[in-house]
C-alpha cells in the first residue's frame, strides 16, 4: 500500500534512551550542566507513560481536522487522513479552550490558528486477540504483536476496514503552533483533553529527578494491569522555556528521555532445534519452545543467531532456557537454567549441506553464519520471492502468505521477473483461484510496476541493504543503472554507506544472474525516482559535505533538502565539494577543507541559503 508523502511543519524527532536508573540521573546532570545550574538544584519534570504504538501527527487548522500523517523518517510521513478519521477517540473538530499567554498579557480563546497535534495510535489487548482470532478462522496471517496490528491497521487501502479494528489514541505533544501558547508540558497535557484530544490519565508532574524514579518503580508491576502495552516511561523538563533554552541535538530534543523497562523475561522448554534457510542463503538456527506467554503473546519459536551462539550458551534441545522478547518483539533466548539439567539433554550440531537443496555450506572466513551458495536452491528463491512481493519492497498485496508458493509449486513463477508475466488465463487454471482473485492478483502487480526506486533496491534482497539503506541509495542515483555501474568507492562515500555495504551492492551487481535477472526486471518495472527527483534548482551543480553534530537538521534530514533541491550530498571533502556545514565537534573534514580551500559553512548559514516557501 503508498499513501501521500506528507512534510512535516516540524520534525517528528526520536527520543534518546535510559536503561536503569544510572543512566537516567546522567542525563539530569547533562540538562543541569547545560542550563548551568548546581547538581543538587532540583529541576521539574513530567513523568508519562510510553505507549508502544504508532505515531502520529493531527494537523488542526481553526480546529478542524485537516490532515493526519504517520511519522515515517521524521521528516517526511504518509496521509493516513481518512483512516485517521474512522478513530472514535479523534475528533473532527476541536473544542474551544482558554489559556493565558506565558506572559499573562493577553488571554487565548478557542483554539489555535494551527496545531500539530502528536500522539500514539495504539490497540487494545481485547481487540488484538479478536482481530488475530478472526484472521486465524479466515486463514489470514496474524500479527506478532499489538503495535504491528495497530500499524497494520492504520495502513488499509479501505478506511472502513480500519473502522472495524477499532483503534485507540492518546495525545502527549506538540509540533507546530500559532495562535496559541503552552507554559509548560503540564499545561499542555491540561489543555488538550477541553479541546477533546484524549490523553493519558497516567501522568506525574515529578519535583526532581528522584520522583522521576519512583514513578518508573511504581510502574514496573502496574503496567501488567493496564489493557495496553508500553515499553516505558518518558520524561520531559516541564518547563517550555527550558526545553527551548535546552534545544535539540541530531534527531532528538535534549529536555527529553526515554526510560525503557527491561524484557519481561520467562522460563520455558527448548523441544527441539532446526535450521531455516533464508533469502541471502543464510543458515539460521532456531529453537523450537513449549509454548509461553510473554509480555502478552504466545512465544514457541526464538531465533538462536548462529552455531557460534549456540556454543556460547552451550544451548541444548531438552534444555530449560529462560527466553525474552528483545525489544518486547524478537523472542531470544538469554541463558539456560544449567540446574535444571537432568542428563537426558542433546547436543545440536549444524548441518554441513542446506536442507533444502542439500549443497554443501560454505562459511566465509571471518563470518559466524554459514551459507547455502546455490542461487536456485528452491528456499532461497521463495524467501526472495516472499521478499520481494511484501508490503516495505514491491507491496504486491494480493501474493502474500501462500500465494507466491502456490505459484512457484505450479512451476509458474522462478524469480520475480515471472510475477509480471502471469496472466489471467494462467491463473484461472489453478485451485481455488476465481476470475476475481485473478483479476486482485493481476492488478496488485500491474501498481506495482512504478513502485519507488527504494522500494526497488530494498526487494532486490542485496546483503546488507535494508530499507533505509536502500532509502539512502536512492536519493544518492538518479536511477537505478546508475546505481548498478556505480563503484565500491563511489558508494563508500555516500554518508551511511559503510564499505561493508559498498562490497555487498557492487558483488551483487556484478554477478552475471543477478544483472540478467534486474535487466529483466527492468523490461517490466520502471522504478520511479521519488525523492531523489529534485523539487527545486536552489543547489543545482553544488555538492555538500555535512560534519560533527547537527542541531537544527539531522544529517539525513539536510542530506534529503539539498537533494531535493538539486545538489549532491557526499561523505567526503574533495576539490569538487562546494560547502562543508560544520555543527558541534566537526572534526578531520574541516582540515581539509582548509587544505583544498572549500568553504566552512554554518549550519544556520545553510538554513539561509534554502529557498523560502
Amino acid at each position: 500500500t503508498t499513501f501521500d508523502p506528507v512534510e512535516h511543519r516540524v520534525p517528528m524527532l526520536s527520543l534518546d534512551n535510559a536503561f536503569g536508573e544510572a543512566e537516567l540521573l546522567d542525563w539530569d546532570q547533562k540538562i543541569k550542566r547545560r542550563l548551568e545550574i548546581s547538581p543538587d538544584d532540583p529541576i521539574e519534570y513530567m513523568a508519562e507513560l510510553k505507549i508502544d504504538g504508532l505515531s502520529i501527527s493531527l494537523t488542526y487548522e481553526n480546529g478542524s481536522l485537516m490532515q493526519a500523517a504517520t511519522r515515517g523518517n521524521g521528516v517526511t510521513g504518509e496521509n493516513v487522513t481518512p483512516n485517521i478519521r474512522t478513530i472514535k477517540a479523534v475528533p473532527l473538530k476541536l473544542r474551544t479552550a482558554k489559556a493565558k499567554s506565558t506572559s499573562n498579557l493577553f488571554e487565548f480563546n478557542g483554539v489555535p490558528d494551527l496545531i500539530e497535534v502528536r500522539g500514539e495510535v495504539y490497540l487494545r489487548h481485547d481487540e488484538f486477540a479478536r482481530i488475530n482470532a478472526e484472521n486465524e478462522e479466515a486463514g489470514a496471517p496474524t500479527f506478532a504483536n499489538p503495535r504491528n496490528a495497530a500499524a497494520g491497521s492504520l495502513r488499509q487501502k479501505d478506511p472502513t476496514k480500519t473502522a472495524k479494528r477499532n483503534l485507540d489514541v492518546f495525545f502527549y505533544a506538540v509540533g507546530a503552533l500559532q495562535g496559541w501558547d503552552f507554559q509548560s508540558q503540564g499545561d499542555m497535557l491540561k489543555t488538550y483533553p477541553e479541546w477533546g484530544l484524549r490523553t493519558n490519565p497516567a501522568l506525574k508532574v515529578c519535583h526532581d529527578i528522584r520522583g522521576v524514579l519512583e514513578f518508573t518503580e511504581e510502574w514496573v508491576e502496574k503496567k501488567r494491569t493496564l489493557p495496553y502495552d508500553i515499553d516505558g516511561v518518558v520524561v520531559k523538563v516541564n518547563s517550555m522555556a527550558l526545553q527551548q533554552q535546552l534545544g535539540f541535538v541530531s534527531r532528538s530534543p535534549r529536555w527529553a528521555i526515554a526510560y525503557k523497562y527491561p524484557a519481561q523475561q520467562v522460563r520455558t522448554v527448548v523441544e527441539d532445534i532446526f535450521v531455516q534457510v533464508g533469502m541471502t542463503g543464510a543458515i539460521t538456527p532456531v529453537a523450537a519452545l513449549r509454548p509461553v506467554a510473554v509480555a502478552g503473546v504466545m512465544v514457541s519459536r526464538a531465533t538462536l543467531h548462529n552455531e557460534d551462539e549456540i556454543a556460547r550458551k552451550d544451548i541444548r534441545i531438552g534444555d530449560t532456557v529462560v527466553i525474552q522478547r528483545a525489544g518486547e518483539v524478537i523472542p531470544e533466548v538469554v541463558e539456560v537454567v544449567i540446574a535444571e539439567r537432568t542428563g537426558q539433554e542433546t547436543a545440536f550440531t549444524m548441518p554441513t549441506n542446506c536442507p533444502s537443496c542439500d549443497t554443501q555450506l560454505v562459511k566465509p572466513e571471518g563470518e559466524a553464519v554459514r551459507r547455502c551458495a546455490n542461487d536456485h536452491c528452491p528456499e532461497k528463491v521463495r524467501q526472495r520471492l516472499q521478499h520481494f512481493v511484501s508490503r516495505n519492497a514491491m507491496d504486491i498485496e494480493a501474493l502474500g502468505g501462500k500465494r507466491i508458493d502456490q505459484l512457484i509449486d505450479a512451476g509458474l513463477v522462478k524469480n520475480a521477473a515471472d510475477l509480471y508475466r502471469l496472466t489471467k488465463d494462467v491463473l484461472t487454471n489453478l485451485d481455488r483461484m476465481g476470475e476475481k482473485l485473478a483479476g486482485n492478483i493481476l492488478g496488485a502487480v500491474e501498481a506495482s510496476r512504478t513502485r519507488p526506486m527504494k522500494n526497488f533496491i530494498y526487494a532486490l534482497a542485496i546483503r546488507h541493504v535494508g530499507e533505509h539503506t536502500a532509502d539512502v541509495l536512492a536519493g544518492a542515483f538518479p536511477d537505478i543503472h546508475h546505481l548498478i555501474q556505480a563503484t565500491t568507492d563511489e558508494l563508500a562515500a555516500i554518508h551511511e554507506i559503510g564499505t561493508t555495504t559498498a562490497e555487498s551492492v557492487v558483488q551483487f551487481f556484478q554477478s552475471p544472474q543477478n544483472l540478467e535477472m534486474v535487466e529483466d526486471l527492468l523490461t517490466s518495472v520502471t522504478p520511479a525516482s521519488g525523492d531523489s527527483v529534485p523539487k527545486g534548482d536552489a543547489f543545482a551543480g553544488m555538492t555538500f559535505v555535512f560534519t560533527g553534530a547537527m542541531t537544527i537538521y539531522s544529517r539525513d534530514e539536510a542530506e534529503f533538502i539539498v537533494r531535493q533541491q538539486g545538489g549532491k550530498a557526499s561523505g567526503s571533502v574533495s576539490k569538487n565539494t562546494s560547502f562543508v556545514v560544520a555543527g558541534e565537534k566537526a572534526g578531520s573534514k574541516l582540515a581539509k577543507a582548509a587544505e583544498l580551500g572549500v568553504k566552512v559553512i554554518s549550519e544556520e548559514e545553510f538554513r539561509e541559503m534554502l529557498p523560502t516557501v
